[in-house]
């Protein structure tokens, strides 16, 4: 009996020690194979991929996540994942406020390489206005990506307005065109960003766009704008097709202290990964939940039906706040194209304009929410982490005639 007695004192103290990492090991990983609920038409018998979902835990100084007097090694285990104990901590970057951003954003366009405001001025500002210099008022505009009817309506605005002002100073051009673009542009839309939190449920923004538009970039940017409003935000990276994308974003959310959910297995489907990213964003109560997609062609049909799916799969959860249509201001009459093709099939309900600058023309803003009656919300002026800014319609006019 005396001999029994160790073994089993040694089996106890080791179920002890099991039994206690346990719940550690369900707090930092935890494995997945579908996403619960009702599954429509669409959905797969089986996940796509399947595999584990990781929580990618921003790794910060002690003073940003511990309360007054607690000190990092007085924190959870979750607090400073496993697989990053013991690295380097990555310093936290304080975003600039919003009211910087846009006036350094507001200084780049006037910098820009822009034409349109300038050879306005100049050709309203002849001594004589013939048919010839109408033509040429019509040219500039549409070489600018206004679009044929918004440019018909400025022109013959700017007809009748020279005809009864008859004196035209620089002056009273430029005051006369800055009016007739700011109404072009069209002040009365609503470009809040929907991004409170509801009573019991985060705001969720799903993000979307073809490849190469700098997706998983601007959702980066928007972190760090909501972070400098003092959002709580988490991340969700369901652009599972592009290699590193993941990690891409993972790495946006680390500099400005945000965790990101994400699958370590390549090919997950992007839906489950939205899903887990959203039922974390309610179970850890954050303000706001942002869905990165993968970059889809417009003309795949298969693609574009999956990304309604995405947009489904949320809503088993929390409604969807926001639906942001990312496009490159570069590729002009193009990207209406894809802006007509994405709102099919989920419900834009705004526009982020990236590179909109030197080789960018302004016109494109007026010329995409003519098309869709959908604002831009949001404009990036360059590659820098607080180039994204809110639009502002007399600001983004003012820096065409300047």
């Amino acid at each position: 009996m005396n001999d029994i007695l160790p073994i089993i004192l040694s089996i106890v103290a080791a179920l002890a020690v099991i039994g206690g990492l346990i719940p550690v090991l369900l707090k930092t990983r935890k494995n997945i194979t579908q996403y619960p609920g009702t599954r429509d038409a669409n959905d797969p018998a089986t996940p796509q991929g399947g595999g584990t979902l990781l929580e990618d835990a921003p790794v910060v100084p002690a003073e940003r996540n511990a309360p007054a007097g607690v000190g990092l090694e007085d924190l959870e285990v979750t607090d400073v994942p496993d697989d990053v104990a013991g690295l380097e901590t990555i310093q936290v970057e304080t975003p600039l406020p919003v009211a910087g951003r846009l006036a350094r954003l507001r200084e780049r366009l006037v910098r820009s390489n822009n034409i349109l405001g300038k050879s306005l001025l100049a050709l309203l500002s002849s001594d004589k206005i013939d048919e010839h210099v109408w033509d040429e008022v019509e040219e500039t505009l549409l070489l600018a990506d206004l679009g044929t009817e918004p440019t018909m309506q400025l022109v013959d605005a700017l007809r009748e307005r020279v005809k009864v002002l008859g004196t035209r100073t620089p002056e009273q051009v430029k005051a006369l065109l800055r009016e007739e673009l700011i109404k072009l542009v069209d002040p009365t839309m609503d470009r809040a960003l929907r991004t409170d939190r509801h009573a019991d449920k985060p705001a969720v923004v799903l993000v979307v766009g073809v490849n190469g538009v700098g997706k998983t970039t601007t959702v980066g940017k928007l972190a760090r704008v909501l972070v400098a409003e003092d959002k709580d935000v988490l991340l969700g990276a369901a652009d599972t097709f592009r290699a590193a994308a993941a990690e891409q974003l993972a790495t946006w959310g680390q500099r400005v202290g945000v965790p990101t959910v994400k699958s370590d297995v390549d090919g997950a489907d992007p839906a489950s990964v939205a899903y887990e990213a959203v039922k974390a964003g309610i179970e850890q109560e954050v303000d706001v939940v942002m869905i990165d997609t993968a970059g889809r062609l417009q003309n795949k049909t298969g693609l574009m039906d999956e990304l309604g799916k995405v947009k489904r799969v949320i809503e088993k959860l929390a409604e969807v706040d926001e639906v942001l249509l990312v496009l490159d201001a570069t590729t002009g009459q193009n990207g209406l194209n894809q802006a007509r093709v994405f709102s099919e099939v989920v419900n834009i309900t705004g526009i982020v304009l990236t590179k909109l600058d030197g080789t960018a023309k302004g016109g494109i803003v007026v010329a995409i929410q003519k098309s869709l009656g959908v604002p831009v919300k949001l404009i990036g002026l360059g590659e820098g982490a607080d180039d994204l800014a809110p639009f502002e319609v007399e600001g983004f006019v003012d820096a065409l005639l300047n």
